[in-house]
């Protein structure tokens, strides 16, 4: 039998008043990838500190969210919690593989661009008539490749918002957790862990 996988997480969240499956990855503190993971059924396949945060913001106890967003035989999600919780934790550890270890050299040296080209587009969008304009959509297979890598912006060029410290760089000035900075430079995330801080700066 084919399961719905997304309606049934769509109508988990009415019930707990989460508006949308992005607020779900916000409240959870994971990535869009990790709820899209939920969405097809894989729960199985994600990290136990991944399933902790989902399972918490879900209001789902780890076995009940292996057994609704998964496709694993309910006896194996039914272990009593405190043998789920302490396996969560054990798949929590990092993980490391050739793969993973390539995209995120491909990324350290993709770093200055990785920052920049967010901020071209940003101005582009502002004054199309840019030279630089026509690039844009040669560079569309390298995004979609980011995409494919589970590499996610943390924050837009120009947006305002809270300073978190673990997310943000301050370029320069002070600023305390919670006070409104200006992202200058995106920051990423690469397969739920931290790649590059966005670069801020206090607002005026």
């Amino acid at each position: 039998m084919n399961i719905d996988y997304t309606a049934r997480l769509r109508s988990r969240l009415t019930q707990k008043n989460i508006p949308s499956f992005r607020a779900l990855a916000r409240q959870a503190g994971v990535t869009d990838w990790s709820v899209r993971q939920l969405r097809s059924g894989k729960a199985d396949q994600l990290r136990g500190g991944i399933l902790i945060q989902l399972a918490q913001t879900l209001d789902y106890s780890l076995p009940e969210l292996l057994q609704q967003f998964s496709a694993i035989p309910v006896a194996d999600s039914a272990l009593p919690q405190s043998e789920t919780h302490r396996t969560a934790i054990a798949q929590s550890e990092p993980e490391s593989s050739d793969e993973t270890m390539f995209q995120k050299n491909t990324l350290d040296t993709l770093e200055s661009w990785l920052r920049q080209w967010p901020t071209v587009v940003a101005a582009i969008a502002k004054n199309p008539n840019l030279p630089a304009s026509r690039v844009v959509p040669l560079l569309q297979p390298l995004e979609n490749l980011l995409n494919q890598w589970d590499v996610e912006a943390i924050a837009s060029v120009g947006e305002v918002l809270p300073y978190d410290p673990q997310w943000h760089q301050l370029l320069n000035g002070m600023a305390q957790p919670g006070e409104q900075v200006r992202v200058r430079y995106v920051g990423y995330r690469h397969q739920d862990k931290l790649l590059f801080r966005a670069q801020v700066s206090p607002q005026d």
